[in-house]
């Protein structure tokens, strides 16, 4: 067994790359709070409690919601049920088959304002979940009384980002710890997928040699845009958009012919 740990060991130290996913909207289609949100009898929120959202405060807004879903009856089998419906987005599964098919070269981690409940129950439903090293995200889990409970990740002292996750504070410290583990060897590429305005922070740590891929025409693509425009030399990665996984797949493809 010895032996055998030491050869796997060696396989993932030898991994050149680091990918990043964001979850809703980027590996699946939709966010997935509002997919849950459908399970309640009404298949809406009430108006007092869409409206008593605060900005940068979403984390602190989904406790109340599952709070109120826990009042409303919604047992945990509707929310798991609701959780594995939510399709993929376009070419993501053929995007993981790919990864799959090179796991020597690429490690894995996710790194979402969701929660650790949705993400595992969506992964291992999708038969995807061992393709990932590590989880980013709220802790969740169901109470004694069939309560989804959710709790906020950390704290941090970013001004730009949600009070309960600073997604670039976690890719800089995951970065330093994997450098450290591999024996101080850093990975050759870093690559972000995401969708949304929470992504810039992290992809503002991106070095010349990455590349962050934003999903087109959603905030992180428009944003990314826009800061090219008035202040291009902040950004250092290269800006790839995707539309489908495949597009993800074809620069992947690129890059490994270069080695």
């Amino acid at each position: 067994m010895t032996a055998l740990s030491n050869q796997t060991n060696a396989a993932q130290q030898q991994q050149r790359f680091l990918v990043l996913f964001d979850f809703d909207e980027t590996i699946i289609n939709e966010s997935s709070d509002d997919a849950v949100v459908r399970a309640l009898p009404g298949q809406q929120l009430p108006d007092w409690l869409k409206n008593s959202y605060r900005e940068g405060h979403y984390n602190e807004h989904m406790q109340k919601v599952l709070i109120y879903m826990a009042e409303q009856g919604v047992s945990k089998d509707s929310i798991h049920s609701a959780v594995e419906k939510i399709p993929p987005s376009p070419g993501l599964l053929n995007l993981f088959k790919y990864l799959q098919s090179h796991q020597q070269d690429f490690e894995l981690a996710v790194v979402s304002d969701a929660n650790m409940y949705f993400i595992e129950t969506w992964l291992e439903h999708a038969g995807v979940r061992h393709l990932f090293r590590k989880i980013f995200t709220n802790p969740a889990s169901f109470d004694a009384s069939g309560r989804l409970v959710l709790l906020p990740f950390h704290s941090h002292s970013c001004s730009c980002c949600p009070d309960n996750m600073c997604k670039q504070v976690i890719l800089r410290e995951y970065l330093a710890g994997r450098q450290k583990d591999r024996g101080g060897a850093p990975f050759q590429r870093v690559f972000y997928i995401g969708d949304g305005a929470n992504d810039i922070c992290p992809s503002l740590a991106l070095a010349p040699q990455d590349t962050a891929f934003p999903r087109r025409d959603f905030p992180m693509h428009r944003l990314l845009m826009n800061m090219q425009q008035s202040q291009g030399a902040k950004f250092k990665a290269n800006i790839v958009p995707w539309v489908s996984g495949e597009d993800i797949v074809d620069c992947l493809k690129k890059i490994m012919k270069e080695r």
